[in-house]
Parts: C-alpha cells; sequence; structure tokens
C-alpha cells in the first residue's frame, strides 16, 4: 500500500503504510478511528469504543496460508469493521472486500452454532487512491443487498468504499466530517506552512491525527520506525518489481523456444518477441546443451 514522498515534506502522508498505521491504527487513543468509522459509515450515533481485533484471516487454503488486511476492529455494539487502504490500481479490489466480509460473516455464523439470528453488521471499509467505478459520479459509496426496485433486503454485511481521486471538495464547501477526513488524507503532506491550515484541522480528532503524522514532532524512536517502515516497503516493491521481471523473462523465453523450435530466424524471432538477437541466441544455445 506504499508509494514514495519527499523526505522534505513536514507531513507524513496518512494514506502511507507508516500513516495509517500511526492514525487508524493508535491503539493508544482511538479518538480518530472513531470519528472516521462513524463518518465513513454516515452514522448518527457516536461510537464510543473500539476493541482492536487480529487482522490476519488463518487458514485461509489447504496450505494453510493466510490473509492479511490493513485494520480490525469491533465497537461496544459489537458491529465489525474491516478496513483496507489501497494506492495502486486494483479493479478486483470489491471483489476482495466481498471475500473479507463472507469470512467474517461464516466466521459468526460457526460462532452461534450455524444460527443466523441477531448477526451483528460486519462493514467492510475500502478507502482507494485511484478509481475504479468509472460509471459512478459518487467518490463515497454504500453498498447493501437491495432489490430491483431499490428496496433494502439486507444490510448485514456492508461493503462501503472511497476513491479519493473523485474527490474535489473545495475547502469553502467542506462541512461534514467525512469530507474533512478524506481533504485532510488528500492534501496534509502538501501543507508547509501553518498559515495553510484550515479551521477544523483543529478539531480534536483531526488535531490527534495531524499530530502523529507531523515529522518534526517525533521521537527519536518514532522517526527510526518511520524510516524502518520505508526502507521495508522500498524493499519489497524492489522484490515485486523482481518477480515480474523473471515472470516476463520467463515469457519470452518460452515464445521464443517455440519459435526456434519451429525454424524461424533468430533476427525475426527477435523482431516478433521484443527482445534482442543474443537473447534468441542464448535460449538457442540452452536447447542444444539440453539435447547434448
Amino acid at each position: 500500500m506504499e508509494t514514495t514522498y519527499s523526505d522534505e515534506q513536514r507531513f507524513i502522508p496518512l494514506i502511507s503504510d507508516y500513516g495509517f498505521k500511526t492514525t487508524f491504527g493508535n491503539e493508544a487513543n482511538s479518538l480518530f478511528l472513531r470519528t472516521a468509522l462513524q463518518a465513513l459509515i454516515k452514522s448518527e450515533a457516536a461510537i464510543e469504543h473500539i476493541q482492536f481485533l487480529p487482522n490476519e484471516l488463518s487458514r485461509l487454503t489447504l496450505d494453510s496460508r493466510s490473509g492479511i488486511y490493513d485494520l480490525a476492529c469491533q465497537d461496544a455494539q459489537g458491529r465489525f469493521f474491516i478496513v483496507e487502504m489501497q494506492l495502486s490500481k486494483y479493479p478486483e479490489f470489491v471483489q476482495r472486500m466481498k471475500f473479507y466480509s463472507l469470512y467474517r460473516f461464516n466466521t459468526l455464523v460457526k460462532k452461534g452454532d450455524y444460527a443466523f439470528e441477531g448477526l451483528p453488521t460486519v462493514y467492510c471499509i475500502g478507502i482507494l487512491a485511484e478509481s475504479i467505478f468509472p460509471t459512478i459520479m459518487e467518490y463515497h459509496n454504500i453498498a447493501v443487498l437491495k432489490n430491483q426496485h431499490g428496496e433494502l433486503i439486507d444490510e448485514q454485511t456492508t461493503i462501503i468504499t472511497v476513491e479519493l481521486s473523485k474527490f474535489d471538495k473545495s475547502l469553502a464547501s467542506i462541512q461534514s466530517d467525512l469530507d474533512k477526513l478524506l481533504y485532510t488524507m488528500k492534501t496534509l503532506h502538501t501543507v508547509t506552512d501553518p498559515t495553510q491550515y484550515p479551521k477544523f484541522w483543529n478539531e480534536e480528532w483531526l488535531r490527534l491525527a495531524i499530530d502523529e503524522l507531523d515529522k518534526r514532532a517525533m521521537t527519536p524512536e518514532e522517526r527510526l520506525d518511520y524510516e524502518m517502515t520505508l526502507a521495508k516497503n522500498a524493499l519489497a516493491i524492489r522484490n515485486v518489481k523482481k518477480e515480474i521481471e523473471a515472470e516476463v523473462e520467463a515469457v519470452k523465453t518460452e515464445s521464443v523456444r517455440r519459435a526456434l523450435q519451429k525454424g524461424l530466424q533468430p533476427e525475426i524471432i527477435a523482431e516478433i518477441n521484443d527482445v534482442s538477437v543474443d537473447f534468441v541466441r542464448h535460449v538457442q544455445d540452452q536447447i542444444t546443451h539440453e539435447d547434448d
């Protein structure tokens, strides 16, 4: 979920790995999280208490591999919240959210000895930097089960998505906590001068988050944690790039192999597969050695 930002910025982006962890995941003071969740689900009532839960879905596959989402918690009413941040394009993101919500639903049913009455609501919240709904203009969507007339059938599992790229409200038009939250997520890391601060950044819940993201106020331990997070993410990105490059090379190698087996000339094979003639000859040498 990470991207790169300038070290000259005063504030760590709220949508970065570190920023999300220290604001939404602040277990010492959950005021920001509780207010943000209330705004995201459009609840009239304040969320008074939050219990953080393990963010791992254990033993999802036959080989016991697990799945991990960014944050999981439960409020005093028993409602479950799963929160995911996604910076890169992910057209199938809704499918992932459905998987998470259905997994939690199945877990609740099993705990109740397969009883379906009185199940708490599961909110699966996805905050995306990029758009995934090109035909929908709204930046904030709440999806529940409805019939063909738009009448509510069930809202026990609710999927909420926010597309930050669609949020373009001017500062003067911002009034709701939801818009305050999204404005902060989009702009905080671009602000350097305190005179640029909107008045609502002095509200306690936002002030709490902003203070956590101010690099000038960091303790040495917090700074080290931040730098280690950046290093870890940079390494992960490099490893993913290497894996992708290896997969691309494997595909090209197989394509070149098949072309060689059909008797095509190296120059033609190189042009078709967008590789060098030396690459083709290298594959040709491999085939020769395999046959020896």
